[in-house]
């Protein structure tokens, strides 16, 4: 099957749903058995049987095998947020006294997960590096790392890891790997086949597309999953809700038509930022200006519709009318929807991290995240010209 013929039709098993077009939801608790040996036999791999729908529930299953296709891995489990499969692949891989390398500009609550938490209770020691050149991880590789986290492109300034370098790396030093993938989804990036152990995406993004659900997802070979399956994903109790899984089912078979345009949308807009002499830079890996644009290239097909620009003004005034006078853009925090967004990415750092560590990130006040929706491109551009006469 292609891609498309296979988000909508792959597992789908509709002769056994009565020829239903969409797959029903399993709104139940748990799973009854008609005998002592039946429900013995589906506790020798719950994994693949329905017992309890905390472990296992024949929607969340359709949908995990659907993901697992789509982004070339052998497995995937879902969870009930993206920060709930971040922090469960993450400690999957670790043990008391670690050592984590990752990158300085990683999506804020997971930083402050290395930072704060891990820390705290574990005793995991974090460094935190550009990430934009090799020798950055090499130099920071201690006898106790045990794990690279990586996010290409990165939180709030989208800068990129040359991923096949750091898999060959890891490799030779036998540390393991997990990259968030949110940002490029499997059909602009494939992680997974260029050697990372674990792939992560917060479903709430673009697999929901419609800002209607939350959820996250890992993915990767088999023996991995289930190993989360049975320790991370049942000790946490993470577990996703059917009904979101439906939702997510829902998504997928329109996903393809909507990152394509979220792409032309996000790369228009961007040409026009860059070029406006009120916008200092603009921060998307798939405009040439980009300093790693040819990185870029080599390793994503594609780009998403999320990027940044820093406003050439530091009057704070100036910038939040600015902000409050975008019409089709709303205000918020998420990102990947059917909708615009803006964003302005120092607020929540400043409250999530050390001033120090803000410093350090690259990134303004007068920092705008945009995330571009699935509206007309003139409409925006229009909004966001009427928009900067106010600065």
């Amino acid at each position: 099957m292609k891609l498309n013929t296979m988000l909508v039709h792959y597992n789908e098993e509709r002769k056994k749903n009565q020829g239903a077009v969409v797959a029903p939801i399993y709104q139940n608790s748990l799973f009854t058995f008609d005998s002592w040996d039946s429900i013995d036999k589906a506790f020798d791999d719950p994994f693949i049987n329905s017992i309890y729908t905390r472990g296992n529930n024949p929607t969340v299953a359709l949908v995990e095998k659907k993901i697992a296709k789509l982004a070339g891995g052998e497995s995937a489990k879902l969870f009930a947020s993206g920060m709930s499969a971040i922090s469960s692949g993450i400690l999957h891989f670790l043990k008391y006294g670690d050592h984590v390398i990752t990158i300085k500009n990683v999506y804020g609550p997971t930083n402050n997960f290395f930072n704060t938490y891990l820390k705290e209770k574990m005793n995991v020691e974090t460094t935190f590096i550009s990430g934009e050149n090799i020798e950055d991880f090499e130099k920071n590789i201690r006898k106790n790392t045990t794990l690279i986290y990586l996010e290409s492109p990165s939180s709030a300034i989208f800068s990129l890891q040359n991923i096949e370098e750091v898999v060959a790396l890891a490799k030779k030093y036998n540390i393991k790997t997990i990259i968030d993938n949110t940002w490029a989804t499997p059909f602009f990036q494939q992680p997974l086949q260029m050697g990372i152990d674990l792939e992560i995406h917060s479903c709430s993004k673009y697999f929901g597309g419609h800002s209607d659900l939350i959820a996250g997802v890992i993915i990767g070979k088999e023996i991995d999953i289930r190993d989360i399956f049975h320790k991370e994903h049942a000790f946490l109790g993470g577990k996703i809700a059917p009904f979101e899984a439906w939702l997510i089912q829902r998504s997928l078979r329109t996903m393809s038509y909507r990152m394509k345009i979220h792409e032309e949308n996000a790369l228009l807009i961007g040409a026009f930022l860059e070029n406006h002499p009120k916008i200092k830079k603009v921060m998307h890996p798939g405009l040439k200006s980009f300093p790693q644009y040819e990185l870029g290239k080599k390793q994503m097909n594609g780009y998403s519709g999320l990027f940044a620009f820093e406003i050439n003004s530091d009057n704070l005034d100036k910038i939040k009318s600015f902000v409050n006078s975008l019409k089709y853009f709303s205000i918020g925090v998420s990102w990947g929807g059917h909708e615009s967004l803006i964003y302005a990415p120092a607020i929540s750092y400043l409250k999530e991290l050390p001033l120090e560590q803000f410093k350090n990130m690259g990134i303004s006040i007068g920092t705008m995240r945009v995330s571009i929706g699935l509206e007309d491109p003139e409409d925006l551009i229009e909004d966001l010209k009427n928009a900067l006469n106010n600065i």
